[in-house]
C-alpha cells in the first residue's frame, strides 16, 4: 500500500482493464471493533431514487470482485455501500500471514457491520436493502437476529447458514475443531494450502462462467494483497457456531422484514436444505433454487445472473416505490 491506512482516510480501489471501478466511487477506511481498519466504498447512482444496497461479500471476496454487480445495482437507481470484511480484501488481516482465512467468532464482524452503517447512515437514501453472498449472507442474517433494525429487506445469495463438512457429519466436524483449538492450532490451516490466484476453474466449481472467473483471477494478480487462501481452524469454528446461532429456536422467527434466499442447485459449499428450512422459518421469507448454477450465482453465466437480478428486483419492489 502506498500510504499507511488510518480511519477516515481515503482507501484505494483496484481497477484493471477487464474490471474498472464504477464511476464516482469513493473508498475510505472505517475503524471497526477493536480498532481493526475496515475498507468501505460508496458508489453513487446516476439517477438515484430507489434507496440503498448494503453489499456484503462472501469469504475471500474483496469489493473489486463485485464491480459488475455494483454497476447492475447503481443502474437501477440504488446507491451501493460495499465493504471488505475484517481479515480479507484490503481490510486489516487478523494474522501475520495474509493468506490465512481466519476468524475469531462472529461478534467482531457484526460490530464492524454496525460501524460501517453508522459511518454512512447520513448518505444512504432509504430504504436500505442488504445483499449478502455466502458468508456475507450468514452475517447479514446474524446482524438482523442481533437487533439491526435499519434494513428494510435482505437478499441472500447462497447464504452460508450451514457449511458442507463432508465427509464428516457436522457434530464430528465440531469435535475436530474443538480438539484442534485445545491443541493450540486455532491459527493453523484446516485445509490444504493453495494459490488463490491460480487457475482452479474445474476444481473450484464456483461458476460456469469462465470469463468472470478469469477476471477475478486477473484482479488478484494485479493486487496480490486482495488475495486470501485456505481457511484456519478458527474460521471453521466461527462458521459452525454462526450456523448454530441461526438455528437456535426463535432466532430467524424474530426477523420481520422480507428476506429472499436464492440458492444454487449444484452448490457443494453450503447446504441448500438448511437454507430452505431457514426460508420457511422466516416470517416473510422466500426461497428460490436455480438450476445450472454453482455457488457463486452472482458471478454465474448470464442466464443464471438474469434470474438472480430478477429475484432481487422482486424483493426490492416490496419495499421501494417505482421510479418516476
Amino acid at each position: 500500500m502506498a500510504a499507511e491506512p488510518r480511519a477516515g482516510a481515503q482507501a484505494p480501489l483496484i481497477s484493471i482493464p477487464q474490471a474498472p471501478a464504477p464511476p464516482g466511487a469513493e473508498a475510505r477506511w472505517i475503524e471497526g471493533s477493536g480498532g481493526v481498519l475496515v475498507r468501505t466504498a460508496l458508489f453513487p447512482a446516476p439517477t438515484p431514487g430507489r434507496g440503498s444496497v448494503v453489499l456484503s461479500p462472501g469469504r475471500t471476496e474483496p469489493i473489486e470482485k463485485y464491480f459488475e454487480v455494483i454497476a447492475d445495482l447503481t443502474s437501477r437507481g440504488y446507491v451501493v455501500l460495499a465493504h471488505d470484511w475484517r481479515g480479507q480484501g484490503l481490510s486489516q488481516r487478523l494474522l501475520p500471514d495474509r493468506l490465512r482465512g481466519h476468524a475469531v467468532g462472529f461478534q467482531g464482524y457484526l460490530d464492524d457491520h454496525r460501524a460501517v452503517l453508522d459511518a454512512y447512515a447520513g448518505r444512504l437514501p432509504r430504504p436500505w436493502i442488504s445483499l449478502g453472498h455466502s458468508m456475507g449472507g450468514c452475517l447479514e442474517l446474524l446482524a438482523l437476529v442481533k437487533g439491526e433494525r435499519r434494513l428494510a429487506a435482505a437478499f441472500l445469495s447462497a447464504p452460508m447458514l450451514a457449511i458442507s463438512t463432508r465427509p464428516w457429519p457436522p457434530w464430528l466436524a465440531m469435535r475436530v475443531v474443538q480438539l484442534s483449538e485445545w491443541l493450540g492450532r486455532r491459527d493453523d490451516y484446516a485445509l490444504p494450502v493453495y494459490d488463490p490466484a491460480g487457475d482452479r476453474f474445474a476444481l473450484d466449481r464456483l461458476t460456469h462462467d469462465r470469463a468472470r472467473y478469469d477476471r477475478y483471477k486477473a484482479q488478484l494478480k494485479a493486487c496480490p494483497d486482495l488475495a486470501i487462501g485456505a481457511l484456519t481452524w478458527g474460521w471453521l469454528d466461527f462458521a459452525l457456531k454462526a450456523g448454530e446461532a441461526l438455528a437456535a429456536p426463535g432466532a430467524l422467527e424474530s426477523i420481520d422484514i422480507p428476506v429472499a434466499i436464492v440458492a444454487a442447485a449444484h452448490d457443494h459449499l453450503v447446504l441448500n436444505s438448511v437454507d430452505q428450512q431457514a426460508a420457511r422459518r422466516l416470517p416473510r421469507g422466500s426461497y428460490l433454487e436455480l438450476e445450472h448454477a454453482y455457488h457463486e450465482i452472482l458471478m454465474e453465466a448470464d442466464p443464471v445472473r438474469n434470474q438472480v437480478l430478477a429475484a432481487f428486483d422482486d424483493l426490492a419492489a416490496k419495499v421501494t416505490s417505482p421510479r418516476a
